[in-house]
């Protein structure tokens, strides 16, 4: 048999053993004793390790033993970036920019952002990632009379920490609809995800603690690695009419 094969099948030997129906954070057996359970090799445990890791399935910490981990990055009901909500979860942000251009501001960018059509906008692209596993498409614009010079700067870590350090623009309020969508050819791609595969689209404007809005974002989310989490409240029922009694 080929050892190529051989280690897909410990893969899914270790997958329905140790990580299927386990709880984040459960730890997997060690190496030696992977061999020892499956007959194999230490290499051919340790490749089919490495594609679990690929998968978003499991993470090795600070050295140790293999960890059964979540593979969908939650965003909580509270305003956290991508780079913070990968953090959380003790995985390594980055981002690949993909443009980044000044633009003009066409009837439905420049109503979301309140500024005037034909003004100019930052434009920025950039595919999410986190451990080096694409996650998310993200397109902002940005007007450009708040941020002069903005693409100038390293566009490839948390967007809203050169927002705050450079501009002192901080966004306090993220105004976001999310919808199903299918995943066409281009961002397949580029999410390594088949065409046609189900993802989430959402489309955000970031306000400050003014009112005032700092950014217009639309992203494109893989649907297997992305979840929202909402908190909702019953609507407030009118007060008794204690006139009537």
């Amino acid at each position: 048999m080929r050892p190529a094969r051989i280690a897909h099948e410990v893969r899914d030997a270790i997958e329905a053993r140790y990580v299927a129906g386990s709880e984040p954070s459960s730890v997997l057996p060690s190496e030696r004793r992977l061999a020892a359970e499956f007959g194999v090799a230490r290499a051919t445990v340790r490749a089919a390790l490495s594609m679990l890791r690929e998968q978003q399935q499991i993470r090795s910490g600070s050295g140790g033993p293999p960890v059964v981990i979540d593979p969908r990055l939650t965003k909580a009901p509270q305003l956290t970036s991508f780079t913070q909500d990968a953090l959380a979860r003790g995985w390594h942000p980055s981002s690949q920019l993909l443009e980044a251009t000044e633009d003009v501001a066409d009837v439905s960018i420049a109503r979301d952002l309140g500024i005037a059509q034909g003004s100019t906008v930052h434009r920025i692209r950039r595919l999410r990632l986190a451990d080096r596993s694409p996650m998310a498409v993200e397109e902002v614009w940005l007007p450009q009379a708040l941020f002069p010079g903005l693409l100038t700067h390293d566009l490839t870590g948390s967007l809203y920490e050169l927002l705050e350090s450079r501009y002192r623009a901080v966004v306090y309020r993220h105004d976001r609809r999310i919808s199903a969508i299918t995943v066409d050819a281009p961002h397949a791609e580029l999410l390594d995800m088949p065409r046609g595969t189900a993802a989430l689209f959402a489309t955000q404007v970031g306000l400050d603690r003014h009112g005032r809005r700092l950014e217009l974002g639309r992203s494109v989310y893989r649907g297997d690695r992305f979840d929202f989490t909402t908190v909702t409240f019953a609507a407030r029922r009118p007060a008794p009419d204690t006139a009537r009694r």
